[in-house]
């Protein structure tokens, strides 16, 4: 059966907009950009697959779709800004085979006015048609959140933006097979801009969070209590909760590099975010010293190492500082999680714990960074020696608490 649909880009933007697509009946191949790491475990990869998700690396494929979407990863630059190569490589690879009536919509987070001015050269450039006119073009804004269950595609509302009216209603007509409910935005520009204030919304929220973690900790007032009570509020606030840093795949966008236009709340929201992990090793440190023993040569046992909990995902992940910072002290670190067999920070490979308590039981300080849904908290709070909770997720009393 020839294939629907093509997506470009097979790492955490594609694969789950594949999985959607396959699932609704939509014949899709997929189409690498790069070495791209996706959140789906390797069993709904191949549940895709029998459901007749085609992996393609033959780029003449692109030009027999109706509908292809590019989700190629925008990474953090070496400046600070997004890294749009492999946008610009995906444009290139389907301006070579683009045909007249084909939908082309781009998900990957981009600045405003990416679609406009950056994709729509490309396309046309290379395909000698005109966008809005030989084919339609349309962005919008992801919306993937990697392990919710409550959340899916199909009730997860779509927000497009076309070139042109036409443009919107091609991209609203693909997007409507997927999704319960699809939102027109007024064009590009303003689709590209809720994603840029969606990802700031939550950067800034979660460093608004961080920041009164530290507070609470100073003034010996229980953070965790506090939201508990906060989030009982029926309007005006929703509840974040602090952490041991940000990470995924989600980058916090300030705009400096693009215009020179600064977003002040986001670029101290950035700065706040990226001294968490330095902040944990420090309480870490403390601890240690409270219970008569030193960082250098304690033994300190790291639980959970990926970015988001129930996910086998390292991008950013903040345990990743965590660890270097608390081996510059002079601590020897090993970790437990049961999504990552194997991992190294700056390419010295960190010790597995395969027995969990016995683990947890033999170290001076056991840190939970991520909240896997396996870990038994009150038995681990009873076996380790001194346990750290940054997510505060173990009993009232039974740990010390971010």
């Amino acid at each position: 059966m020839p294939a629907d649909l093509a997506v470009i880009g097979l790492g955490p933007y594609g694969l789950p907009l594949a999985q959607a697509a396959v699932a609704a009946g939509i014949p899709t191949i997929g189409y690498r950009t790069g070495p791209e790491a996706g959140s789906l475990s390797p069993a709904e990869q191949r549940r895709m697959l029998s459901a007749g998700f085609r992996p393609t690396t033959n780029a003449a494929e692109l030009g027999r779709v109706r509908t292809a979407v590019i989700c190629a990863p925008t990474p953090r630059a070496a400046g600070g800004g997004l890294d749009l190569a492999q946008v610009e490589a995906a444009a290139r690879t389907l301006s070579a085979h683009l045909r007249p009536h084909t939908t082309v919509i781009l998900e990957s987070p981009v600045y405003p006015g990416t679609t406009e001015e950056f994709l729509r050269t490309l396309l046309e450039e290379g395909s000698g048609l005109l966008a809005g006119r030989d084919f339609h073009l349309a962005y919008s804004p992801s919306r993937v959140d990697p392990g919710n269950r409550d959340f899916t595609p199909a009730n997860t509302p779509k927000v497009i933006g076309g070139l042109t009216p036409a443009c919107t209603e091609s991209a609203a007509a693909f997007y409507g097979r997927l999704t319960d409910k699809v939102v027109r935005a007024r064009g590009p520009r303003e689709a590209e801009t809720v994603q840029v204030l969606e990802a700031n919304y939550r950067h800034v929220n979660i460093a608004l969070v961080n920041e009164m973690a530290v507070l609470c900790h100073d003034l010996g007032v229980d953070l965790w209590d506090v939201v508990r009570c906060a989030e009982t509020k029926p309007f005006g606030f929703e509840a974040f909760r602090p952490g041991p840093g940000v990470g995924g795949h989600t980058v916090p966008q300030d705009l400096t590099a693009h215009g020179g236009r600064t977003l002040r709340m986001v670029e101290l929201a950035q700065q706040v975010n990226s001294r968490m992990p330095g902040y944990v090793v420090q309480r870490a440190a403390a601890l240690l010293n409270e219970h008569g023993k030193s960082a250098r040569g304690a033994r300190v046992l790291l639980l959970g190492v990926t970015y988001k909990p129930d996910l086998a995902d390292l991008y950013d992940t903040p345990a990743q500082e965590v660890a270097l910072r608390l081996m510059e002290l002079g601590a020897s670190v090993s970790y437990h999680d049961p999504y990552v067999p194997e991992w190294s920070v700056l390419d010295r490979p960190v010790p597995r714990a395969d027995s969990l308590y016995e683990a947890a039981a033999d170290a001076d300080l056991t840190i939970l960074l991520q909240q896997h849904r396996t870990y038994d908290l009150h038995g681990l709070s009873v076996k380790a020696q001194l346990l750290l909770d940054t997510r505060g997720a173990t009993p009232a009393g039974a740990a010390h608490r971010l």
